[in-house]
């Protein structure tokens, strides 16, 4: 009998195992000893590897068709291109999400420590809603993924976190990839979060269908997006029931719309962190609050940098500790082990939204 491993983690609630006498013999299985067991279909290629953005892992020819090997690939999340014969191929027998402006796909190697506190376990668990808002700055409909807590009452008012997922992605990072919802409902189930609503919206707008350019969410979140959920939804409106947190781009476009209204956030967190932006490493105007100590401790409660200990921007983050230290400001800043992926981003968030309100 042909080996049957499940086709999907990502687009399906439960997994899918195969037809037997077609799909069976394909497929991923994590390891005991943590090397990722790869089959795949590749009838006359010459080569079949995994593309990690440069770090390649080639396959085995096991037989006339099939591919295979036992990889170690380190823990956490990993996303790859399929590269059969040097064309990239999305493999529908491994785990498929969304990044690097395409569907991928991804591996999500288990870490040690982790595996209970995003798990879909038997507790209340809430809803995530999908929501179309007009734009003032785009002139078109953009989207949003609204988080609400199991306990949700429409007679309650509550808290939000803006929560923003990276370059490349879009809205259902951090549910999908991100696990969001899972690590919430478990903070809530063990009583280590405030209730909120998440809201996640599209970080990549663009104003007509041409190129996505990321610096005009900053615009979109307080034009247009924060509006539309205060008028939609029972929620407070004051500065201190109003947070954001980002991923990578995220954590920029945080940093630059929280340092510049801190009249209208009193929580904010960069993941992956950049105070200054990433592309140019310019100190942008939105930063000279950091010269005035008092005012930034009367505007934020909570200031929180994180970033992964293997990150490839890592010396980004040093080098915006070495700025700090000439501001008269504190924040807290916490690393993780691992890079810049999934991995390390869950754990700022399980982190992160038990300091908020």
């Amino acid at each position: 009998m042909k080996k049957q491993w499940p086709l999907d983690t990502a687009v399906s609630f439960d997994p899918y195992f195969g037809e037997p006498s077609r799909d069976g013999d394909q497929g991923y299985e994590y390891l005991p000893d943590g090397k990722v067991r790869i089959r795949l279909k590749a009838p006359n290629a010459k080569t079949v590897v995994l593309n990690q953005f440069g770090t390649k892992y080639p396959l085995e020819k096991l037989s006339d068709e099939m591919w295979g090997a036992d990889l170690s690939m380190g823990c956490g999340f990993k996303y790859f291109f399929v590269e059969i014969d040097g064309a990239d191929v999305l493999n529908p027998y491994l785990p498929i999400g969304y990044g690097a402006c395409r569907p991928m796909n991804f591996l999500d190697i288990p870490v040690p420590g982790e595996e209970s506190w995003d798990a879909l376990s038997d507790i209340p668990h809430g809803t995530v809603t999908r929501c179309y808002y007009p734009s003032s700055v785009t002139h078109k409909l953009e989207v949003c993924l609204v988080y609400r807590p199991a306990s949700f009452d429409p007679a309650k008012k509550y808290p939000v976190l803006y929560l923003q997922h990276g370059y490349g992605e879009n809205e259902t990072g951090w549910i999908y990839q991100g696990h969001a919802g899972r690590i919430a409902d478990q903070l809530l189930h063990e009583g280590k979060m405030k209730e909120m609503l998440i809201v996640m919206g599209n970080g990549m707008v663009s104003r007509t269908e041409g190129a996505q350019q990321y610096n005009l969410f900053t615009e979109v979140i307080l034009k247009d997006l924060i509006p539309y959920i205060e008028s939609h939804f029972p929620v407070k409106t004051d500065k201190w029931s109003r947070a954001m947190a980002g991923l990578s781009m995220g954590s920029f476009q945080t940093s630059f719309v929280t340092l510049s209204n801190p009249d209208r956030f009193g929580y904010a967190g960069v993941f992956s962190g950049f105070l200054r932006s990433p592309r140019t490493g310019d100190l942008g105007t939105h930063l000279h609050i950091l010269d005035d100590g008092e005012k930034f401790r009367e505007s934020y409660r909570v200031f929180y940098r994180a970033m992964g200990t293997e990150d490839e921007f890592f010396k980004i983050f040093l080098d915006d500790d070495e700025m700090l230290k000439t501001k008269p400001v504190t924040m807290i800043r916490k690393t993780f082990p691992g890079g810049h992926d999934w991995s390390v981003w869950r754990r700022c968030l399980h982190d992160f939204l038990p300091l908020l309100f």
